[in-house]
């Protein structure tokens, strides 16, 4: 938006109007009288046109925005000199105030202003004394004809226009035109003029102005006669009479700024000879030094200004708006002095204005800030170098800045009769932090004796005159008598005043105290009453478990983190194919590397050689088994084999070094198989014997944890096995059974009442937690809420014929003082027992509450804002966290026969036979154990527990959602953390001698873990003691188990995982074709071309990395089959695929879908 503008909005439109008709002004004088601060001159256009819309020379400013700056640039006068026979002859033409950088290269002109002629131009001349002749004949009527003087250079043009009249002489200004005057012999020589006072005067005209002259009453109606330079028209006022024959009075009307000549006319005589008269802008300030007096005036204060001498005087305006006049120093056009006058005082400083009067006018000009007068405390006078004498003044500090010319200092004594003065000069003021120190130094006169203990300090600031008091010596003698004084006053107020808080205190910290112990009593009873009544909150009922079928359940227990990876197994495998491919076409790649891998010494070979590989990780390990695993689901037998053969391969390396430490992390691709392939033989058993129990004991945690509070924010809870989700800071609470309305189901005809049923909730319940029991309540008794999920219902509380809405958050929701806010519970809203709650179907987001909200705990103090606005503050009630640990073992003995029951259908034998899969791994490690002749019972003991309970059975405990099908909350973790941890202690050999200062969940099942070893190992005696599995029984298992997994995986994105770890892990070692090793490379080439072709298939999930037929066998791969001596065997599986692979030689594999 441009400034120069107004912009006016209306409905239909919006104008943009000038804040200025700079138009208006003609000429350069209007233009600069105006005083318009929007307007401006502009040399370039020679119109008057609006700020910033004139064109600008890079060297000089082009236009002229005000009078005062127009003084600062060129003017030009010109003289005649000579006339003759009506020619006029200007000879001489000057020309002022130009800058040094144009005098060069410029020239003047001068054209007839009517016919635009040029009448005189000269190049030649100095710019600051350019002369022109010309000859032009002069007007024969008393009229002025007008001629154009230019003074150019460059692109910048000074112009002036003159009027040239029927006369001898004429004269201008840069200001304003000729001036015409009569001849010589029409100059009255007997009215003669000397000066006139003011010569200057503003705009605003002058009422009082002296002419001085004489023979003024030899004439009479005398009259003054005003001729400007803008024309030949003169102004006449009336004078009448003068004051006496040298003086005359009269008053000047307002005019514009200009330069006006002046004489006096009486009756039959002729105009005097002139003086000049100039009409100047009306006075402005800039500045004031100093900007600051003290209250009783009298400061010389300097006015900085423009055209100041033509004001009346300095006018000072207070707070009441008193005018006081001023009285001026010497006029001067750009200062003015005065004395600051005396003001009202006042303890406090204060601002009053300085006005310029100017005629009847006040005109405002600058601020002058009024301080209270200094303070001066003391002095010291030496006299040690008398006659010459040192004197300090000290004074309090302040605004006023004082320098010393402002200060006199002056001494008084009696001598007699006479009162003598000696007067001191200041040399200088030092203002330090405290005070001001004057130093004065002076001399007296004379050899009187001076009594200077007698004498009188007195300080002179403008009208302020003070006397100073000495500093008095007795004053220290004072304040030494009552300062111990002082000092024994005060301890004895703070030891009374002391005394009675601290009684007050002592009395409030007893009452504290004692309500204090009284909650502890009334909580520790609490909990002792809940250890020994509350035990039996084990549900009998749960309903239908919800197990997960084996294909979820396998892939859970395969991939239990990124659940992206386990996500293409679930794919149906014959999708995205064209029907016109051939199925055995199909799948003959995959098949081939299948086969492969079905070569035990080429698959041994190959993981032995990934895990030396330093780039393939942990977690690729855990991968390639978890592919693997599934690739080989339906030969169970063969993956069993590989396990013995990985595992003995294993106890090799854990020989050399602990072999205690064997099978304890998943380090390698055989503990990763491990874990899986007990997950596959133990799955029928985890569902029938340990599923039921397992799923009890997780209902049995919710239902304990659900009686007491529960922190939606921190999900801690008041009743838990884990200290770390101890809601400790949970205030008192009620339980409350609700009526339960369902509404009616739209979707069922044969439904004609609501359901109602009953819900007990706690009243610090939120009512996202509120709703979820009502749904689960729901859910346990008929099987599903109308096929709704629990984001699709909501609740309204029925109150009669009202109805309100319940929700987390709404505009009743507390607002803390930290900016928090709390969510509603069933007490914000004053739910009652028995109330009547109705739950619609009313679809709610799923919201995960940030730290922006809280529940139950809540900052130590806050500002609570309830629904009316009110406000109460308050702290919460101490609390020490110990004092809940009871609240670990009450649940511990709610859910304890739970716990046993689960524990004991681990380790258990149903119908005294032990799971083939079991029986048989643990048979393995016994056989390995004695043909290594280890005879530590340890170490059998760790191997069995470290490949079963370690590596299956604690993974299931802490992840219930491996097997059913439920969430797993974070405080459910933690309980089945501290269940876990009691299970795997249980199968320990160590003897922990556990203290006072031992973790609450080794404490917690303490007593319970010496009776749990005694079951293990009669665990392990009864599996070693049963009769040994044969062969035949164990590969009838295997291939059971297989069968029932067929088609449950796509095996194909594990072939194609596997294959990327053998592209990526290959060395290249070329080696000649016509041996064994060469035939074999040949074989491995047209494998894996057709396994690259197969995975470039469309419709696969992601194409295979680059395999060229001419990719070699990897040569560490080759060296250890032919080291094992499995080269024969596998030789003989790549020349059956290279059969293959010669039937179809027309075929292009990296195209496959032509053959």
């Amino acid at each position: 938006m441009d400034s120069n503008y107004i912009y006016l909005a209306s409905a239909n439109e919006v104008r943009r109007i000038q804040v200025a008709n700079c138009s208006n002004y003609v000429s350069h004088p209007d233009c600069l009288s105006a005083e318009d601060p929007y307007c401006e001159w502009c040399n370039l256009t020679n119109r008057c046109t609006l700020k910033g819309n004139c064109s600008r020379s890079d060297s000089l400013p082009d236009l002229v925005n005000s009078l005062h700056e127009m003084d600062q640039y060129a003017v030009i006068q010109i003289k005649i000199m000579h006339h003759e026979n009506k020619v006029l002859k200007i000879i001489e033409m000057t020309v002022g105030n130009i800058p040094p950088d144009f005098q060069k290269d410029s020239f003047c002109r001068i054209t007839n202003a009517k016919q635009t002629k040029i009448l005189c131009e000269n190049e030649k001349q100095q710019i600051l004394n350019c002369s022109c002749n010309l000859t032009y004949t002069a007007p024969t009527t008393n009229d002025c004809s007008a001629v154009e003087v230019s003074v150019i250079s460059g692109s910048w043009n000074l112009s002036e226009t003159f009027l040239l009249p029927n006369c001898l002489h004429c004269s201008g200004t840069s200001e304003n035109d000729c001036s015409c005057w009569p001849n010589d012999d029409s100059i009255d020589q007997h009215i003669h003029i000397n000066s006139i006072k003011p010569s200057s005067i503003s705009t605003l005209g002058k009422g009082e102005v002296i002419i001085e002259g004489r023979n003024f009453t030899q004439a009479s109606d005398l009259k003054v006669v005003l001729t400007g330079f803008g024309g030949c028209k003169r102004e006449i006022i009336n004078v009448g009479k003068a004051l006496n024959d040298t003086h005359m009075i009269f008053s000047l009307p307002p005019g514009r700024k200009e330069a006006k000549r002046v004489c006096i006319k009486a009756t039959e005589h002729k105009c005097s000879s002139p003086v000049t008269l100039y009409y100047v802008s009306p006075p402005s300030c800039i500045n004031i030094k100093p900007n600051s007096s003290w209250a009783s005036g009298g400061r010389k204060i300097t006015l900085f200004g423009r055209n100041v001498n033509v004001a009346d005087g300095v006018v000072i305006s207070d707070e009441k708006r008193l005018h006081l006049n001023v009285s001026s120093y010497p006029e001067n056009t750009t200062w003015y002095h005065f004395l600051a006058p005396e003001v009202s005082h006042a303890k406090a400083s204060k601002i009053v204005d300085v006005l310029l009067k100017v005629e009847n006018a006040h005109k405002p000009c600058i601020k002058l800030q009024y301080y209270p007068d200094p303070v001066f405390i003391n002095y010291q006078l030496q006299t040690e170098m008398d006659p010459h004498l040192e004197l300090k003044l000290y004074k309090e500090n302040d605004n006023l800045d004082i320098s010393k010319n402002e200060i006199e200092v002056f001494l008084h004594y009696e001598n007699g009769l006479h009162l003598r003065t000696i007067h001191f000069s200041v040399q200088n003021i030092t203002k330090n932090p405290k005070r001001s120190t004057v130093l004065c130094k002076g001399k007296r006169e004379g050899q009187d004796k001076i009594d200077f203990s007698a004498v009188k300090i007195y300080v002179r600031l403008g009208h302020l005159k003070h006397e100073v008091k000495a500093k008095s010596s007795h004053m220290y003698l004072y304040v030494l008598i009552l300062l111990p004084i002082l000092f024994l006053a005060v301890i004895l107020v703070a030891f009374i005043v002391t005394r009675r808080k601290s009684k007050e205190l002592t009395h409030k910290l007893s009452e504290q105290l004692e309500l204090l112990e009284c909650e502890l009593r009334k909580e520790i009873r609490e909990g002792f009453a809940e250890l020994q009544m509350d035990m039996s909150d084990v549900v009998d009922s749960f309903g239908t478990v919800p197990f997960l079928d084996y294909k979820h359940f396998a892939l859970r227990t395969f991939f239990p983190e990124p659940k992206t990876l386990a996500a293409p197994f679930t794919e149906d495998m014959h999708t995205n194919v064209p029907p016109d491919r051939d199925q055995t076409h199909k799948d003959e790649s995959l098949t081939l590397l299948q086969t492969l891998i079905c070569n035990k010494n080429f698959l041994v070979t190959l993981i032995h050689t990934l895990e030396k590989q330093k780039t393939f990780l942990v977690k690729d390990r855990c991968l390639f088994a978890s592919y693997l695993t599934i690739a080989l689901q339906t030969k169970l037998v063969y993956l069993t084999r590989i396990l013995e053969v990985l595992t003995k391969d294993l106890m090799e390396q854990s020989s050399n070094m602990q072999p205690k430490l064997m099978l304890r992390r998943t380090e390698s691709v055989v503990e990763k198989l491990l874990t899986n392939w007990m997950s596959v033989c133990l799955s029928g058993f985890l569902r029938e014997t340990v599923g039921e129990t397992f799923y009890l004991l997780v209902t049995a945690l919710n239902q304990r944890i659900n009686k007491g509070p529960v922190d939606v924010i921190t999900c801690k809870a008041l009743n838990t096995l884990n200290e770390d989700w101890l809601l400790w800071q949970v205030t008192e609470f009620s339980t409350l059974t609700l009526n339960i309305i369902f509404e009616k189901d739209p979707d069922n005809e044969n439904a004609d009442t609501c359901q109602t049923i009953s819900v007990s909730v706690l009243d610090c319940d939120t009512i996202g937690q509120a709703k979820e029991k009502i749904f689960q309540a729901f859910v346990n008794k008929n099987g599903s809420l109308y096929g709704l999920q629990l984001d699709e219902i909501g609740l309204e509380l029925q109150s009669g014929a009202q109805q309100k809405e319940l929700s987390d958050i709404d505009e009743s929701s507390p607002i803390l003082e930290d900016g928090k806010t709390k969510l509603n519970t069933i007490g914000h809203y004053g739910i009652s027992d028995g109330a009547t709650v109705k739950v619609l179907k009313k679809k709610t987001p799923d919201v995960d509450y940030s730290d922006e909200y809280c529940h139950l705990i809540l900052p130590n103090s806050e500002t609570v804002k309830d629904i009316q606005g009110a406000k109460t503050k308050g702290k919460q009630k101490f609390k020490v966290k110990e004092m809940y640990l009871t609240k670990l073992l009450s649940t511990k003995v709610a859910i304890h026969s739970v716990v046993e029951k689960l524990f004991r259908s681990i380790w258990s034998l149903p119908n005294n036979k032990a799971p083939v899969a079991i029986k048989y791994f643990f048979d393995f490690l016994d056989a390995q154990a004695e043909s290594k002749k280890i005879t530590d019972p340890d170490v059998v003991h760790i191997w069995k527990t470290n490949s079963l309970p370690l590596r299956f059975w604690v993974n299931i405990l802490k992840n219930p959602q491996f097997v059913f099908d439920i969430k797993k909350t974070p405080h459910i973790d933690g309980c089945l953390s501290v269940i876990a941890q009691a299970f795997m202690d249980a199968f320990s050999l160590t003897e922990h001698q556990l203290g006072k200062e031992a973790p609450t969940n080794k404490l917690l099942y303490a007593k319970d873990i010496p009776l749990y070893k005694e079951e293990v190992k009669a665990y392990y005696k009864a599996i070693r003691d049963l009769p040994p599995l044969s062969s035949s029984e164990v590969e009838d298992f295997l291939i059971q188990e297989s069968k029932k997994h067929e088609n449950e995986f796509n095996e194909e994105v594990a072939l194609t995982a596997i294959y990327r770890y053998i592209k990526t892990y290959h060395e290249e070692l070329p080696l000649p074709s016509p041996t064994p090793r060469g035939r074999l490379r040949a074989a491995w080439k047209h494998c894996f071309g057709a396994v690259k072709a197969r995975a470039l298939q469309p419709g696969r999930m992601q194409p295979l990395p680059t395999l060229t037929l001419d990719s070699p066998v990897p040569d560490n791969i080759l060296t250890r089959l032919e080291r094992d001596g499995g080269q024969e065997e596998a030789l003989k599986q790549f020349l059956q695929v290279k059969a293959l692979f010669d039937e179809k030689k027309k075929c292009t594999w990296m195209r496959p879908e032509h053959c």
